[in-house]
């Protein structure tokens, strides 16, 4: 009897029973839809996105960063190289003759040597460095001391303005008095002429447009006009190549003349060795300032 009972249950909630497993079912496919992918998509739970973007990009070639055609295979160390039937056309082999010297000249620096130059640098400037350092002289600005306002009057470099030329050329050439320094003991020399053209391209550079020509022309006549009065030394090179820059004036007429003047450090560090015996070309101040590099 319970038998019957129980089956006939069965039967009757057999409808209901239907019913939601339609209903589970049907959700199950709806997300099972969701997640199928489209055609022409790439499973990535299935097939490795790189190395299928590798194998599809297998013959194609990359520019490099030296603006050369390259490609990323054939400098690989693991990449063996396919047998191919055409021999190289020489405008290739001149790429890769081209690609190679770039790679020579570069310079491969360890981590440690780049930090430990960071740190020389660092310290070497801290005590120019207002945010970290306090100046000396204070800022008048900031403070009721005119210390800074009568070293200015008077042009008498202090020892920290000194011992920052000895940096190098650059911090010198920043520096107004010390440019005029540089450029007495250049002319003591004879040898100025580099300095002052070198001065006369920063000038340029800060001129109206409308003075640009005669101000080139000017330089062109003082500097590198045949029998120039302060005639510099060029190699021919770079004097057909500003020869025709002047044809056409412009604020970087005489660039790559300029990066060839600028090389004065020579003359710089001489300037240096003759402070340290004592020529000053200033007073005894300055002397006894520079004396300690």
């Amino acid at each position: 009897m319970n038998l019957e009972l129980s089956w006939s249950s069965t039967d009757h909630n057999e409808p209901l029973f239907s019913f939601k497993k339609k209903k589970t079912e049907k959700n199950l496919l709806s997300h099972r839809a969701c997640d199928r992918f489209k055609p022409g998509c790439v499973n990535t739970t299935e097939v490795d996105v790189k190395k299928s973007s590798r194998m599809r990009n297998s013959h194609k070639t990359h520019k490099s960063v030296y603006g050369l055609p390259n490609d990323i295979r054939s400098h690989s160390p693991t990449h063996t190289p396919t047998p191919e039937n055409k021999p190289p056309t020489e405008d290739e082999l001149q790429q890769q003759i081209k690609y190679w010297q770039i790679q020579l000249d570069r310079h491969g620096l360890k981590t440690s040597k780049v930090a430990d130059s960071m740190l020389s640098y660092t310290e070497q400037y801290l005590e120019y460095d207002p945010f970290l350092v306090p100046p000396d002289p204070s800022n008048p600005w900031l403070s009721d001391d005119t210390t800074f306002w009568e070293l200015e009057a008077s042009k008498e470099p202090s020892q920290q303005r000194v011992k920052r030329w000895g940096f190098g050329m650059d911090e010198a050439l920043k520096d107004p008095i010390g440019r005029e320094q540089f450029l007495k003991f250049l002319e003591s020399e004879f040898s100025s002429e580099n300095l002052r053209f070198w001065l006369a391209m920063e000038d340029l550079k800060k001129r109206p447009i409308r003075d640009v020509p005669s101000r080139v022309q000017e330089i062109w006549q003082e500097f590198l006009a045949p029998r120039a009065p302060s005639a510099i030394n060029l190699d021919s090179k770079s004097y057909d190549k500003t020869t025709q820059h002047v044809k056409e004036p412009g604020w970087y007429t005489f660039q790559d003349t300029q990066e060839h003047s600028y090389k004065l450090s020579s003359a710089y560090q001489e300037l240096l060795q003759a402070k340290k015996k004592g020529k000053s070309l200033t007073s005894k101040r300055l002397t006894s300032l520079v004396q300690s590099y």
